[in-house]
């Protein structure tokens, strides 16, 4: 048989030729004498004919062996349908292929789910343990492709807009973020662990003084914190970070960015969605929390209609808010985000009043989620050193965690800022989905499990060991 293979979807082309498609059999009708299958490979369906007048005594004899989602090669001649066969609800579906030759590339036992159907109410325990299948439907295989493309168009505007895309590590240190940290054991070290980074926070700040100026990254992000539908252990995030920039230039930059993917996802990729506002409004944390009672308010016209984005940002956010549970005031971001100017002076005074404090700190929402928040960053070490007290650390914690930060600054700072969008809520809402699992190709369950691989799993008391680690309590 011909090695070369065309799409499906370049059938519609090649009307009276020859060609060889390679995919797995989605649906089979079987007629009697004349066998219909629907062939699916990543860009469609096609219909396949086979009939004892065109197949070998053996191919059609195989034909009549083959099941959904075996694997197979079929060669023949592409044929416009009868006027009355013609389905207008796919593309190819003015065309269909003649089989003269078929080859079975792999067979398949019966799947525990319908394949060719949407899957969002089988079991999600069923669904992550044999994702592999579930990502062969029709929606799944629309939303994997749906993110690459959103991220192939935001590498686009970033690379045309001079940022350069710049990989940090993911073995760092644990420092206090807001979440829990992922700790990676020390094998060279023992009793030492590495963080798994819950963002580039640090390193992107590092990369200004560096001098880098302009810095985006798609980067995975890890925070141990109770899951929901719109979080996951680990996560992937637009990161970007620009030196002499305003708050209103940056928030301008993704603005533009957001449009650009919009508009580029209808002309480009035929997902056309409606735009609430041509310049997104500007909505201060006090006034939406007071007319809506959240933070990320729902801006649409119409709350059904799932193709109207509302974009939206809040801007003012308080500096320091205070945590309940540790009975002492954090930062509402993170320590590195800037006071506004006329409240710097407040850190300061003897007693200042904290929840008075207002940060250079944006957040862009989107029919009621938060999917990017950034901060122009403090630049100013002494400004910087005062907030860690604040935060109560002392000298020498904020040494230990933060040292290295205050040292670089030490050697010359640029003003700089940026933000970091969670690309999963993004997609979540383009794909008109209700859970970030929906655009993640291998995501965790709700309570942060893996049934594909079994993980978290036991290690061997070898590996433990040479670790250094004793385990304690009930595994």
């Amino acid at each position: 048989m011909s090695d070369k293979r065309i799409y499906s979807i370049d059938v519609n082309s090649r009307v009276g030729e020859s060609v060889t498609l390679k995919g797995w059999v989605n649906v089979i009708r079987d007629m009697g004498k004349i066998i219909f299958y629907d062939l699916r490979d990543r860009e469609g369906i096609v219909q396949i004919v086979l009939t004892p007048f065109d197949l070998s005594e053996d191919e059609y004899s195989l034909a009549k062996e083959v099941r959904p989602e075996w694997i197979v090669e079929i060669e023949g001649v592409v044929q416009e349908r009868g006027e009355k066969n013609k389905n207008p609800n796919i593309p190819t579906g003015n065309v269909e292929i003649l089989a003269k030759r078929l080859k079975v590339l792999s067979k398949a036992q019966t799947p525990p789910f319908e394949v060719s159907e949407d899957t969002s109410k089988v079991h999600e325990e069923t669904r992550l343990k044999y994702r592999y299948l579930d990502l062969r439907t029709e929606r799944m295989k629309s939303n994997i492709i749906l993110r690459h493309n959103v991220i192939r168009l935001a590498r686009e505007y970033m690379y045309d807009r001079g940022f350069l895309e710049i990989e940090t590590p993911f073995l760092t240190r644990s420092t206090p973020e807001g979440a829990r940290d992922f700790l990676v054991p020390s094998r060279n070290y023992k009793g030492k662990f590495y963080a798994l980074p819950q963002s580039p926070q640090q390193y992107k700040q590092l990369l200004m003084v560096a001098g880098m100026e302009k810095y985006f990254q798609i980067v995975r992000c890890f925070r141990d914190e109770d899951q929901r539908g719109d979080r996951q252990a680990e996560f992937t995030q637009l990161d970007i970070e620009a030196s002499f920039i305003s708050q209103e230039e940056i928030m301008q930059v993704v603005e533009e960015l957001v449009k650009y993917i919009v508009k580029e996802l209808g002309s480009r990729f035929g997902r056309n969605y409606k735009m609430t506002f041509d310049s997104f409004p500007r909505l201060t944390f006090d006034d939406v929390m007071k007319e809506y009672k959240t933070d990320r308010p729902d801006l649409r016209k119409n709350k059904e209609d799932q193709e109207e984005l509302a974009f939206a940002w809040v801007v003012d956010f308080p500096m320091f808010e205070y945590k309940e549970g540790d009975g002492r005031w954090g930062a509402t971001h993170h320590p590195f985000t800037a006071i506004k100017d006329e409240d710097v002076e407040k850190i300061f005074t003897e007693n200042p009043d904290l929840g008075s404090i207002k940060a250079k700190q944006y957040d862009l929402v989107l029919n009621g989620n938060e999917i990017a928040g950034g901060s122009i960053r403090t630049s100013d070490p002494e400004i910087l050193q005062r907030v860690f007290e604040i935060l109560q650390h002392g000298k020498e914690e904020i040494e230990e965690k933060f040292g290295h930060l205050l040292r670089a600054f030490s050697y010359g700072v640029p003003p700089h800022g940026g933000i970091a969008f969670g690309l999963d809520r993004f997609l979540m809402v383009l794909a008109g989905e209700r859970s970030i699992r929906e655009v993640i190709a291998f995501p965790k369950t709700s309570d942060n499990r893996d049934p594909l691989m079994n993980s978290p799993s036991d290690v061997s008391q070898e590996q433990l060991d040479e670790l250094g680690i004793e385990v304690k309590g009930e595994k």
